[in-house]
């Protein structure tokens, strides 16, 4: 999750593609852009209603795949180990299978009938959080047969039942809470909660997220620090180094022919390669009996046949279903714990709408699509209950951010990543590949990953005035009590007695829950507290988020729902206060601002140069 500011950090690295630009729009940091970059830094090659060539299409798909990999990838490697499943690499497979194939099913759906912005839906860390809490509770505690692999036998009916037990209280819990935001989204609420909901609520929520998986990176890192400090300097070196470093790729184009065109792929792709060069790295030190071979040597988690059999026992094609673990069952204690979690990812994609209408070359998102966006994203974490993933989705702010690199906003190439992922989830040798990833050099990720997400968080204090002593006061209340409270409970749990087995659960899983401690004391403070809207950081906030409810033509163009659904509701007269239809009366007939022709391209593709097109770039 990258910060939401006016373009996550990425728009000023150019990525050498060529043809017919429009400008973005405006934004204040404008006057800070980078002028030794490309003088065309500031044009898209094509906008969010433009349509390029279909191979453009699925190569950049294919990059917009890759950059969302380490976050989809790590939240099942994540919750295999609260679902006691560390030694069943098969299922791990099939997990990521199914995250992949419901990412998918959610992508297509926002951006069709959602925000109708190229924004790409995946895990999400918010949900992770609770989850995690909820399958620490005592009664959730994994057995202890199931940590040692010698006596782990997945086909066992004992040990299917164990976690997949654990996993139905996690798939209902997530569809109840998921009607939250389905709500919230349909019915406009989002609005009233974003008027209580400031940098100091947001800032300490966000970063206690990454905060609280500390232990989960750490245990994984220490089966061999030198892997894991082997792949964090790789990352690093990347992402912040080499970032700047263009590579020669051959490249293709109408006018040009076959030339060489310079790519800055470490800044695109620094995680992929990382975990890539490592995953090499201890492959070539297994095969050479470098790492040890018995269990109980260290640095044996390190070796890359510790799964070797994952690979062949799982089959080519599988197909994700909505209840293959079995019914869901529901909990009060998770359904609250999933809350806290829905109404974070909530208040992150609102931001992520703004940042994506910007890169992509859109006006601003008025409500009813932001209201609209917010109701599928409930419906994704519903159909994603219902599938089995574990988790929710979300929108992801690092292909927000890759809008910028590649300066291509259509929602088109968002549309074939949709694809891609669901080719990806059926094909099952696919989840199987990255269950073999060293553990090690998961650890290293995770550090990168949960530091970065961390930062994330606190760069929303930007926005309010921390030289204020009640801000400071805040913040630094919030943040500690959000890793105090967690920390004391889980050391002391029998302290929750309250003669109510359901009660003792639910503030056993919201008081572990680190995120939702910081953020409840960050909101009641930050709105009970004495302090100018200035102080707090709301004027900055709107100002950064700023909504735009007319109804333009170019607005229309963009947020309007596709295949004449837009036409047929504005037949009737109660659809003007239907929160997601736009309001007021347009021009046109159109009420609700039909416009079937909204993936069309404004002009035939034979019309127009197309961009260059990079052989193999984004791989």
């Amino acid at each position: 999750m990258a910060s939401k500011k006016e373009s996550n950090g990425l728009d000023n690295y150019a990525f050498a593609l060529e043809g017919r630009f429009c400008d973005l729009p405006e934004t204040k940091h404008e006057e800070e852009t980078d002028t030794s970059m490309e003088g065309d830094s500031n044009k898209l090659a094509y906008c969010v209603t433009d349509v390029p060539p279909w191979y453009l299409c699925i190569l950049l798909g294919i990059q917009h795949c890759l950059t969302a990999f380490g976050g989809i990838i790590a939240i099942p490697l994540i919750l295999s180990q609260g679902l006691c499943l560390q030694h069943d690499g098969l299922t791990q497979s099939h997990l990521i299978s199914t995250i992949f194939f419901v990412s998918g099913i959610c992508t297509l759906l926002q951006v069709t009938f959602g925000i109708r912005l190229p924004i790409l839906q995946g895990g999400t860390f918010t949900l992770l959080a609770p989850s995690m809490a909820m399958l620490s509770m005592p009664e959730w505690s994994c057995p202890a047969w199931t940590q040692n692999a010698s006596l782990v036998n997945t086909s066992s009916p004992e040990f299917i039942e164990v976690w997949q037990s654990r996993m139905r209280a996690l798939q209902g819990s997530i569809m109840v809470g998921s009607l939250l935001q389905v709500f919230v989204g349909f019915s406009g609420l989002i609005g009233l909660f974003m008027r209580f909901i400031g940098p100091l609520t947001i800032a300490p929520t966000i970063s206690l997220i990454g905060l609280s998986l500390f232990d989960s990176a750490g245990t994984n890192a220490g089966f061999h620090w030198g892997i894991a400090a082997m792949t964090i300097v790789l990352i690093t070196v990347f992402s912040q180094y080499l970032r700047h470093i263009p590579v020669p790729f051959p490249a293709y184009s109408k006018v040009k022919k076959l030339h060489v065109s310079r790519v800055y792929v470490f800044q695109i792709l620094p995680v992929l390669l990382g975990i890539t060069l490592s995953w090499l790295i201890c492959y070539i030190l297994t095969t050479h009996n470098v790492l040890p071979a018995e269990p109980d040597k260290y640095g044996y988690m390190a070796r890359t046949d510790l799964k070797g059999d994952v690979l062949s026992k799982a089959p080519w094609f599988t197909f994700p279903y909505p209840g293959q673990w079995g019914m869901p069952t529901v909990s009060l204690a998770g359904v609250v714990g999933i809350l806290a979690g829905v109404i974070s990812s909530m208040i992150e994609s609102v931001g992520d709408y703004h940042a994506c209408a910007r890169l992509s070359g859109a006006p601003p998102p008025p409500k009813h699509a932001i209201n609209r966006g917010i109701g599928i994203e409930g419906l994704g974490c519903l159909l994603a209950g219902a599938w089995g993933t574990g988790n929710g989705t979300t929108s992801y702010s690092e292909n927000v951010g890759a809008l910028g690199i590649t300066k291509v906003g259509s929602r088109m190439v968002i549309v074939a990543s949709g694809v891609l992922m669901i080719i990806m989830g059926v094909f099952g040798k696919v989840g199987a590949i990255f269950t073999t990833i060293p553990s090690p050099v998961v650890g290293g990720m995770f550090m990168v990953m949960f530091g970065v997400i961390s930062a994330a968080g606190v760069s929303n204090l930007q926005y309010a005035d921390m030289n204020s002593s009640r801000n400071i006061f805040i913040f630094g209340f919030s943040m500690f009590s959000g890793l105090v409270i967690p920390n004391w409970i889980l050391k002391y749990p029998e302290a929750i007695a309250t003669g109510v087995v359901e009660i003792d659960q639910m503030l056993q899983v919201l008081l572990t829950t680190s995120m939702f401690v910081g953020g409840f004391f960050g909101f009641i403070l930050d709105n009970t507290i004495p302090g100018s809207k200035h102080e707090r950081g709301i004027v900055a906030w709107n100002k950064a988020h700023e909504d735009d409810s007319s109804n333009t033509l170019e607005s229309g163009e963009v947020y309007n729902l596709p295949f004449g659904i837009s036409s047929f509701l504005s037949s009737s007269s109660w659809t003007r206060y239907i929160p997601f239809c736009p309001p007021g009366v347009r021009s046109s007939p159109d009420e609700c601002g039909a416009d079937t022709n909204a993936l069309e391209p404004k002009q035939p593709l034979s019309d127009r140069d197309p961009p260059q097109i990079l052989i193999g770039v984004a791989l």
